[in-house]
C-alpha cells in the first residue's frame, strides 16, 4: 500500500537543523501516527512521502514556505509585566496562548526585563530550513470515523 490521501501512515523521524542540531526525533519513542492529505504534516514533508510505501527510507530537506513561513517580526512585541499574572514567574521560553483577531495564538516569552515582557507569535521553527531523516512504517486505509473526527484513533492515535 502507498502513501497516499486518506490512509493512515506511520513514520519515525529525525528533524535536524542546518548544522545537524537534532530538533525533534520519534526515535525510541512510538512513531508518529497521521491521517495522510488533510493536512497534518507540513506541506514539505508531506509531498515528499506522497506514494512511499512501507520500509521506505528518505531524506527530505523543507524550506521555510513549506514548513512553518518565513519568520515575521511584526509578530514579536514588547508588553508590559502588568498584563501578566503577578503570581507567575515569567521565563524565557514559557508560551502562552492569546486571542487575536486571527484567532488563537501560541506566543514564547523571548525576553523579560523588570517592566516589559518581549513575545514573539511566530512558530519556533519559523524561518528554519529543516531536515528530516524519515522511515516508513505502516500504511493502511482511515476509518470513515477517523476521516470524520480528523485524527487516527486506535495505537498511536487517540482513543474516544
Amino acid at each position: 500500500m502507498q502513501v497516499e490521501e486518506k490512509k493512515v501512515v506511520s513514520i519515525h523521524y529525525k528533524l535536524t537543523d542546518d548544522d545537524g542540531k537534532v530538533l525533534d526525533s520519534s526515535e525510541n519513542d512510538q512513531p508518529l501516527v497521521f491521517i495522510y492529505g488533510i493536512g497534518m504534516l507540513i506541506p514539505g514533508l508531506e509531498k515528499a512521502l506522497e506514494g512511499k510505501v512501507t520500509g521506505d527510507k528518505l531524506k527530505v530537506s523543507v524550506n521555510p514556505e513549506e514548513a512553518y513561513g518565513e519568520r515575521d517580526e511584526g509578530l514579536t512585541q514588547m508588553v508590559p509585566k502588568s498584563q501578566f499574572d503577578e503570581e507567575e514567574t515569567l521565563q524565557i521560553g514559557m508560551q502562552f496562548q492569546v486571542e487575536t483577531e486571527q484567532g488563537v495564538l501560541v506566543v514564547t516569552v523571548i525576553e523579560v526585563t523588570d517592566t516589559e515582557v518581549k513575545i514573539d507569535g511566530n512558530h519556533p521553527l519559523a524561518g528554519m530550513k529543516l531536515h528530516f531523516d524519515v522511515s516508513v512504517g505502516e500504511i493502511r486505509e482511515a476509518t470513515a470515523e477517523e476521516i470524520d473526527h480528523g485524527h487516527v484513533h486506535g495505537a498511536g492515535g487517540h482513543d474516544h
